[in-house]
């Protein structure tokens, strides 16, 4: 049963991704779920808001925090099309997301376990749960083919 959520939930990631190649973004995706459904979603806009704190997983957060009043967002789940970077791990551990679900892997910059594991260090105060590889070559596809359009 959670495997076919994460795949639904991740399948809408795809289409943020989507929204971002449209836009001439890198194409990633996210989608923030509490109680199984959407609460928010992003796609990355650094070169359009000449913002470089403008990723995907950083829009749906803060989305979903202006919208509870809150910064944290206990009892979330965060699916994503690529694995985090450092900034955006950071800002899910400071949001008390329960649960990252990523899809393709990051090996130049991931923050959940391909450079580094943000998620696993045991001193910091929350604990999210990670899992990667959800449609990872659906995500990767995306990236791929976005970049082969670029050169």
């Amino acid at each position: 049963m959670q495997a076919e959520l994460d795949q639904q939930f991740m399948q809408q990631a795809l289409e943020q991704a989507k929204l971002a190649a449209a836009a001439g973004e890198v194409p990633v995706g996210a989608v923030l779920v509490r109680d199984g459904r959407v609460i928010s979603t992003g796609f990355n806009k650094p070169i359009t808001t000449s913002d470089p704190s403008a990723h995907a997983e950083m829009l749906a957060l803060r989305a979903a925090a202006q919208d509870a009043s809150n910064y944290r967002l206990p009892g979330t789940t965060l699916y994503v099309t690529l694995e985090p970077c450092t900034m955006c791990a950071g800002a899910m551990l400071h949001a008390r997301v329960d649960r990252v679900v990523f899809g393709a892997s990051d090996p130049k910059t991931g923050a959940a376990g391909s450079v580094l594991n943000v998620f696993s260090e045991k001193q910091i105060n929350h604990q999210t749960q990670v899992e990667g590889g959800i449609l990872s070559e659906e995500c990767g596809h995306v990236l791929k083919q976005f970049f082969k359009e670029r050169r």
